[in-house]
Parts: structure tokens; C-alpha cells; sequence
């Protein structure tokens, strides 16, 4: 049996498959099989891994019909027999450490579930600002408590940088579709289950900007279903049993997270707002407060929380050191959604 199984889907990968193979077949970890699912591609994707697998038996090429990422991923997940699943796409590339570094983690760390790793962008010169900023993020949270605090924010956990444990996923029913993202919905049902997270500090994958990319063109990568998908795992995890929820920030992110967490019924109290033309007013038929207001209204309630919806970055610490002033906790009195 391997120590490692790469699960990689391919979908008319002609390009790029090359420079992904040749990352995995060189890592200095080398117990391992690659489990290579062609998904219906229509290009020289399925003969290129044909190639590769002629040279290097530890590819092993599962063919199936186009059913798109998540009918490929759970394909794939019947094919792997290591007790760690390293997650790789076929137009990104690792380091030649990047398994050896993740299985080390692991073994050093019985209680971690999924180890990612530090990310770069390439190719250097298509690199959109938002991505970088993107990846900017994900490079401040390295521990669990840190991928766990702003978990809400946005994916915390770049796909095919991901090592996780064979029993973590199958514990968890492998990939859903639920139409938004089918990673990040793996991330919200680890966190909800209680599995701890962590990345190793080194540089270990290099992620492809591409406009072709499926965060760029597949509907479930919507604004929207990211909302959406929020607001499901907010409800049933860190917003179950609270009889009080108040959101920081009545503008637009604001307004789009509580209409899905109205319709979800949670228990929706108030606003709170810096601008002094909005306190005051109503927003969903609930008072729109100033920050000064939360201390009463917080001591009204048994168990109340607060959820920061300012998309501003720059916010984002003012906000934290205000209501740290105030006693609250992060993670436990207040969250990040945006």
C-alpha cells in the first residue's frame, strides 16, 4: 500500500498536464500512486496520461464520462488506498517537497485532519490583483484557530494544496454538490465536524492563474452561492442555539448575508453600523445601531452573536479591536463573514 495517494481530475489538461505530472513523479516522497481522472476530456488530455503512465507505473488512469469536479473527485476517492489523500490539479505544480513536508506534518501531528501549504501565483505576468490579494490572505492563516477564526471570510484552504487523512473524508461522505463551491463545502463540514487544520510554513505549490479557471467561470463560484453556502454551514454550526444574532455592517455584504440567514430562520436581532446617516434607521424591519449601542443590547440576551459583514479589509482590525475592547471573543462572541 502507498503512504500517499495524489487525487488529481483532468479535464482537457493538454497544456498544462505535463508540468503537473512531472511535479508528482519527481517528488522526494516517492511512495506513492497518482490517481489521474480523465473527465470525459475531448482534447489529448486521456493519450498524454497514457503517456506518462508507460514511463511511470504509479499512474494509474481511472476514464469516465464528463460529469464535472465533484462526480470526478468522489470517482477518484474509490481509487485511493494510502491513509493520506493529497488533493493536486492539473494545471498547478508542486514542490518537489510538498508531500514529504505534509505526510511529516501529519505524522508529527496525530491530531491534524488536513494540512495545506504556504501558495504562490504563476505565471508571474497574468497575475490579477485580486488573486494575489486572495493569496495574500491565505498566507496569514497557518494554524487552526487562525484558518478557523476566518473560515467565514472566504476558503481558507486552496484545493490542490491539500493533504488530508483517507479517514477524515470518508467519515465525511466525500465531495457534495450542493451548487456553490465543492471545497470549500469540504472545509465547512470538516470545521462543523471538529478536524483540525494546519499548514507547513514553506512555499509548496505553485497555483495557476488562469482566466479558463473554474472559480472564473463555473456559476457555483458565484458571489451568491458563497453566500449561500455561508449562511448554511453559519446556521448550522457556529449560529445553532443562539437566540440573538446581530450583523456588523448594513451595506451591501451586509444586506445579501442576512436575507439568506433570514430565510434560514436564524434568530436575526439588529445592525450595527459606523455611519452615522444609516443609525437609526431599519434595514429587514430590525434596528440599524451604533457600535456604542452593543454593550446594552448584548446583556439583553442569553447567548447572543455577532457576525462582521464590512468587505473592507482595512475594517477589519478596527473592528476586532473594538469589540476585544468591549470583552467579546472572536470565535465565540463574534465571527468574520466577510
Amino acid at each position: 500500500m502507498p503512504l500517499v495517494s495524489v487525487l488529481m481530475p483532468c479535464y482537457n489538461a493538454e497544456k498544462t498536464i505535463h508540468e503537473a505530472l512531472d511535479s508528482l513523479t519527481s517528488q522526494t516522497l516517492s511512495d506513492l500512486e497518482i490517481i489521474a481522472v480523465d473527465d470525459g476530456s475531448t482534447d489529448n488530455t486521456l493519450q498524454i496520461l497514457q503517456q506518462h503512465a508507460r514511463i511511470d507505473n504509479r499512474i494509474q488512469i481511472i476514464h469516465s464520462e464528463h460529469g464535472g469536479i465533484v462526480q470526478a473527485l468522489n470517482t477518484g476517492l474509490k481509487f485511493c488506498h494510502a491513509p493520506y489523500i493529497a488533493r493536486m490539479d492539473s494545471d498547478d505544480r508542486s514542490h518537489r517537497e510538498r508531500l514529504a513536508q505534509q505526510v511529516s506534518y501529519f505524522e508529527n501531528h496525530p491530531d491534524i485532519g488536513a494540512v495545506s501549504c504556504l501558495v504562490s501565483a504563476f505565471p508571474t505576468n497574468q497575475i490579477r490583483p485580486g488573486f494575489q490579494i486572495y493569496i495574500d490572505w491565505l498566507n496569514s492563516l497557518i494554524t487552526d484557530d487562525q484558518i478557523r477564526n476566518e473560515i467565514f471570510i472566504e476558503s481558507p484552504l486552496p484545493h490542490p494544496s491539500v493533504t488530508y487523512r483517507k479517514t477524515s473524508i470518508f467519515a465525511l461522505g466525500g465531495y457534495q454538490d450542493h451548487g456553490w463551491p465543492e471545497d470549500y463545502d469540504l472545509w465547512m463540514r470538516m470545521y462543523i465536524a471538529g478536524v483540525k487544520f494546519a499548514k507547513t510554513p514553506q512555499f509548496l505549490l505553485e497555483w495557476r492563474d488562469d482566466k479558463n479557471r473554474l472559480t472564473r467561470i463555473d456559476p457555483r463560484y458565484s458571489l451568491e452561492n458563497f453566500i449561500r453556502l455561508k449562511a448554511h454551514y453559519l446556521k448550522s454550526g457556529p449560529l445553532a442555539n443562539r437566540d440573538a444574532v446581530y450583523i456588523w455592517g448594513a451595506g451591501m455584504t451586509g444586506r445579501r448575508i442576512s436575507k439568506h440567514l433570514a430565510q434560514a430562520r436564524v434568530p436575526l436581532t439588529g445592525f450595527i453600523d459606523v455611519d452615522p446617516k444609516k443609525i437609526g434607521r431599519q434595514l429587514r424591519g430590525l434596528p440599524i445601531l451604533s457600535r456604542y449601542d452593543l454593550i446594552k443590547e448584548w446583556s439583553k440576551h442569553n447567548k447572543p452573536v455577532l457576525l462582521s459583514a464590512v468587505s473592507a479589509r482595512k475594517a477589519r482590525p478596527q473592528i476586532k479591536g473594538y469589540l476585544t475592547l468591549i470583552g467579546l471573543h472572536e470565535g465565540i462572541d463574534w465571527i468574520f463573514v466577510a
